[in-house]
C-alpha cells in the first residue's frame, strides 16, 4: 500500500514584508523550511522581495510574493512587521481579508518616531500596547501574537546564528504555541511564553530601551532572560 502525500505546508504571509524586519523573519523561516508569502502594497515589489530571499537560500526556499490582502486570503498565519504608524490604516483595509481563525502575529512597536519623537522612547497607545489595537481591529476570530520586537533587524537578515530570546504574549496558549516553535527554528532564538497579550505594553517598550543601547553603544542589543528553567523555553 502506498503512504498518503504529505501535507502541503502551512503557509506563513508576511504582512509589510518588504522592509528589514519583514525581510529578516521571511529569510530566517524560509530557510528553516516553512513555506513564506511575503506582501506588500505592490505585488511587484512583493515578488521583487521573494525573488530576493529565494536567491540567497537556493533552491529549496519556498517563497512567493503577492499583494498585502492577496497574501492575507493565501494563509492563516499572518505576520504584521510593518512600523506602528502603519499598523491601524493597514489592518482597518485588510480586514475583510482576513479569514476567520488566522492568527495575526504583531511586531509592531509603538515608537515615537511615528509623532516626530525619538526612536528610543514609546508613546501610549489608548488600547495599552500596539499589539492590543490590534487585536480590537481584527476580526473577533482571529488570534494575535506579540512577538519579535526585541530582535534586531539587521541581524535577523544576516546569515549568523542569533543571541536573542523571543518573548511570546497572547491570550489563546494554542497560538502562542505556534509561535514560539516558528521562533525557535531560527538558530540561537530561544522563545519564551510571555503571558497574556496585555504584557506585550512591558516587551515593547524594550524595544526603545535596546534602541537607546544601540544608539549609544553602536551595537545590535537582544535579550536573554536567565534563571528560567529549562521547560520555559519550550
Amino acid at each position: 500500500m502506498s503512504e498518503n502525500p504529505a501535507a502541503p505546508a502551512r503557509p506563513i504571509a508576511i504582512i509589510g514584508g518588504t522592509g528589514p524586519a519583514g525581510m529578516g523573519l521571511a529569510l530566517r523561516l524560509a530557510r528553516a523550511g516553512e513555506t513564506i508569502i511575503i506582501g506588500s502594497r505592490d505585488a511587484e515589489r512583493a515578488r521583487q522581495a521573494a525573488n530576493a530571499v529565494t536567491r540567497r537560500i537556493g533552491g529549496k526556499a519556498t517563497v512567493s510574493g503577492m499583494e498585502n490582502s492577496a497574501a492575507c486570503a493565501a494563509a492563516d498565519v499572518l505576520m504584521l512587521t510593518v512600523p506602528f504608524e502603519g499598523q491601524a490604516p493597514l489592518l482597518k483595509k485588510l480586514k475583510s481579508s482576513i479569514a476567520p481563525g488566522s492568527i495575526l502575529i504583531d511586531a509592531s512597536v509603538p515608537l515615537a518616531t511615528a509623532v516626530g519623537g525619538r526612536a528610543s522612547r514609546t508613546v501610549g497607545v489608548w488600547q495599552g500596547s500596539a499589539a492590543q489595537q490590534a487585536a480590537e481591529l481584527v476580526p473577533d476570530e482571529v488570534s494575535v501574537v506579540a512577538a519579535f520586537h526585541n530582535v534586531s533587524a539587521e541581524l535577523m537578515g544576516g546569515d549568523n546564528p542569533l543571541d536573542c530570546d523571543v518573548i511570546v504574549c497572547s491570550d489563546d496558549p494554542d497560538a502562542a504555541q505556534l509561535t514560539r516553535e516558528l521562533a525557535a527554528k531560527i538558530p540561537g532564538v530561544r522563545a519564551i511564553d510571555g503571558g497574556r497579550l496585555e504584557n506585550a505594553r512591558i516587551v515593547e517598550q524594550i524595544t526603545a530601551l535596546l534602541i537607546g543601547l544601540n544608539i549609544r553603544h553602536k551595537g545590535h542589543s537582544g535579550i536573554r532572560i536567565t534563571g528560567l528553567p529549562p521547560q520555559a523555553y519550550r
